[in-house]
């Protein structure tokens, strides 16, 4: 397994060095959270997103940039740079709104992806930006399928998934998980699917080992079911340590090779959580921080400087 130091960020000394993981827009406004690694510790961003961005997603540059696109109602992408955390607006937003959490995707250091969303009706469309100069194009071929409410994960510098997510407007789920290979940009659809069908889940990745599909919607009922994806293979186990409460429409987000995190969302019983959950690599036992989002929030996007 080769790890690409060289452009996972900063490194000292042979190490990867993490910065922070972020959760932008959803429900909680225009706030942008900021957990620094690994203390975990929480601030709120002065700068947030530059407009209401419910039910976005986000993408990653990690010792560049982060991105949030869309939104419900929205084509604009935010970037906010590392490390100063500023934010500016693209003069080329999204080829169309993409609301209803679209699924983001990242190359580091080459480009980030938005696939999928609902503008009038569900997409299955997938924008490219550039990291170069944060250029648009739009892919030949996009999902398997029109979707909304996937979730998403890298396996970075080798290939990006989208997860689960509903084919229409109905309660529709599906188990798909297709997968862009970033060297050619082609799509094929994995043999082995998540384990059960499953909408408003969000993802992260153990960057170069795994990639992990989390919560959702499956039918009327929230889960907490965790899914495991191991590159190069794809192939498929579930975790025994599950979310802490079943939900779904979560922000997703990564400490590259350390852990991943699992931010707000909405439960059956009790509504909206600032809840944050994490799992740690590569044991993947899952805790839950003391200190939670600044405010419940749902459809959130997440990135990181990992």
């Amino acid at each position: 397994m080769a790890f690409h130091l060289g452009l996972l960020g900063a490194v000292a000394g042979g190490v990867i060095q993490a910065v922070a993981g972020y959760v932008a827009g959803g429900t909680n406004g225009t706030a942008v959270d900021k957990f620094a690694f690994p203390s975990d510790s929480r601030s709120t961003l002065s700068t947030g997103v530059s407009t209401t961005k419910d039910n976005t997603t986000g993408f990653s540059n990690p010792s560049v940039a982060g991105y949030v696109p869309g939104g419900d109602n929205v084509s604009a992408v935010d970037k906010f740079a590392f490390p100063s955390d500023s934010r500016t607006t693209l003069g080329t937003g999204l080829s169309t709104v993409r609301g209803l959490q679209a699924a983001g995707l990242f190359n580091i250091a080459v480009a980030g992806y938005v696939a999928g969303g609902r503008n009038v009706s569900a997409l299955s469309s997938v924008d490219k930006f550039a990291f170069s100069n944060d250029a648009r194009t739009t892919l030949g071929t996009g999902l398997s399928g029109v979707r909304v409410w996937l979730g998403a994960f890298s396996n970075p510098f080798t290939a990006g998934y989208a997860a689960g997510g509903r084919e229409d407007s109905n309660n529709n789920e599906v188990t798909i998980v297709d997968k862009f290979t970033f060297s050619g940009d082609t799509r094929t659809t994995l043999g082995t699917g998540l384990s059960v069908a499953v909408g408003l889940l969000t993802g992260f990745e153990h960057y170069e080992v795994a990639g992990y599909a989390a919560g959702g919607r499956s039918s009327s009922s929230f889960i907490a079911t965790v899914d495991k994806f191991t590159f190069p293979s794809d192939s498929r186990s579930t975790l025994a340590a599950q979310l802490s409460t079943t939900r779904g429409q979560m922000g997703g987000m990564s400490n590259g090779q350390a852990a991943g995190y699992t931010a707000g969302g909405e439960n059956q019983s009790t509504g909206r959580v600032s809840t944050v959950d994490k799992f740690a690599f590569p044991d993947e036992t899952r805790t839950t921080l003391g200190t939670g989002l600044s405010g419940d929030n749902i459809g959130a996007g997440g990135f990181q400087d990992a």
